[in-house]
């Protein structure tokens, strides 16, 4: 098995001859029999250990285990104890995801502190055969049917050549220490299910169920990366990015609704699932301000495009500015001076800078969200407007709208942020000093 580890390892390009590789080594026989394979290898690496808290003295015997193979064989150690189910608690997750999480993290946080180049982990064809299966039980696209990479950033996976009884072999013939997680026999989790329950029936059917399936998986991983070409292109022609923001030109668009298959895959990146592929056609055909939450993205329609912007909370915000210098402590308020006019003086033609008459501007002042049923009397206008109507006129979008910030004076309205200040505030003929605020911009 030695040989063909090292050859997997040079066939996936994992790394070079001065690579140094973090090993994530739980103690169970895959990550074991992993670090023994690249001890014998020679290549230069450490040994990250988790300890989860989830099974009492089991796993400080685990921990106990995986720091004596280190200790024997001169391997950098590293370990660390999560309480994983406050994590799980306090996050809203399973308490699988919430290790997952914390392992991860941890991983990368090690790696980087101390100098290694990748994370190796101990995933095998097994592995990779049941996340097959999984994502075909719960509904994927053909993402989903590619398998696990054998490389992913900084992580790599050199066992997934190796089938679960192949790696028993090596272990009983080198005399490989391990432990059993218990857990890996119930049942009740899905994983566990299917390599119990769903394989070993699969196998009466095709003894050589394993290589066969891990053959498929890596002919759709071919056929994958096509279409993963094709779409990015695609994507990368009908829409534009700029600062975590994605926008969809729906006209461009337009060709490509009919083909569920392609749309799936254009938004997949933005957290879509397939069930929610219907409700994406409903937000694209509706009207101006339909929205729909994927698990990681917002996706809104505005006019004739789709925004896409990442989930994020909007939070309610009003600060009292007693004093006209703190307001440069606001975020957004790139400068605020006074100036005394003069005949000359010329008021930038520029939205993102305010001149208020500074005797009509009173302090302290309020910079706050706008609020429904907010009203001003726009400069150049005659009359009071609704700034709900004001910022539909402008045709800013749902996302755009709920940014805006507004600059209030003894109750009134004085400046709406970035896009027009109140005539009440207007610089005057009377007016013999002004208050010029720059804003940041959106």
């Amino acid at each position: 098995m030695q040989k063909e580890f090292e050859r997997y390892i040079a066939d996936n390009n994992m790394l070079d001859k001065n690579s140094l590789v973090l090993m994530a080594v739980s103690g169970g026989i895959d990550s074991m029999v992993m670090a023994y394979l690249f001890k014998s290898a020679g290549i230069r690496s450490g040994i990250a250990h988790c300890n989860f808290s989830l099974r009492g003295k089991e796993s400080d015997l685990d921990e106990d285990l995986v720091r004596r193979f280190a200790d024997e064989n001169n391997i950098p150690f590293f370990s660390t104890r999560f309480k994983t189910k406050d994590y799980a608690s306090a996050n809203g997750l399973s308490v699988q995801m919430a290790a997952r999480e914390l392992r991860y993290q941890w991983f990368e946080e090690t790696r980087l502190r101390n100098g290694y180049d990748l994370i190796a982990v101990a995933h095998n064809l097994n592995d990779n055969i049941e996340t097959l299966l999984i994502n075909l039980t719960r509904g994927t696209g053909i993402s989903g049917l590619t398998g696990i990479r054998p490389v992913s950033n900084s992580i790599i996976r050199p066992l997934l050549f190796a089938t679960r009884s192949e790696i028993e072999i090596c272990s009983k013939k080198h005399n490989i220490p391990f432990r059993e997680d218990r857990s890996n026999a119930d049942t009740k989790y899905t994983r566990n299910k299917i390599r119990h329950l769903v394989i070993p029936v699969l196998k009466e059917i095709n003894p050589a169920i394993e290589r066969t399936l891990s053959e498929t998986i890596g002919r759709l991983s071919g056929t994958g990366e096509l279409v993963e070409r094709y779409i990015s292109n695609l994507r990368d022609s009908i829409s534009i990015t700029k600062k975590n923001i994605c926008s969809f030109d729906l006209n461009k668009l337009n060709s490509y609704l009919t083909d569920k298959t392609v749309l799936f895959e254009l938004f997949r990146p933005y957290g879509l699932s397939g069930s929610q592929l219907n409700d994406l056609s409903d937000v694209i055909h509706g009207k101006t301000g339909g929205q729909l939450f994927t698990v990681s993205h917002r996706i809104i329609k505005n006019r004739n495009k789709i925004i896409i912007s990442p989930n994020e909370q909007i939070s309610e915000y009003s600060c009292h500015i007693n004093k006209a210098k703190e307001l440069k402590n606001v975020p957004g308020i790139e400068s605020v001076k006074f100036k005394k006019l003069t005949g000359n003086f010329v008021i930038p033609d520029d939205k993102l800078i305010a001149c208020l008459d500074a005797e009509e501007t009173g302090f302290p002042v309020i910079v706050r969200r706008w609020e429904k049923g907010d009203f001003f009397y726009p400069l150049g206008m005659r009359h009071k407007k609704k700034l709900s109507d004001f910022l539909t006129d402008k045709k800013l979008s749902l996302l755009e709208k709920e940014k805006i910030l507004v600059l209030e004076s003894g109750g009134r309205i004085a400046w709406v942020i970035g896009e027009r200040i109140d005539a009440r505030f207007r610089i005057k003929p009377s007016t013999t000093r002004a208050i010029i605020i720059k804003s940041a911009g959106r």
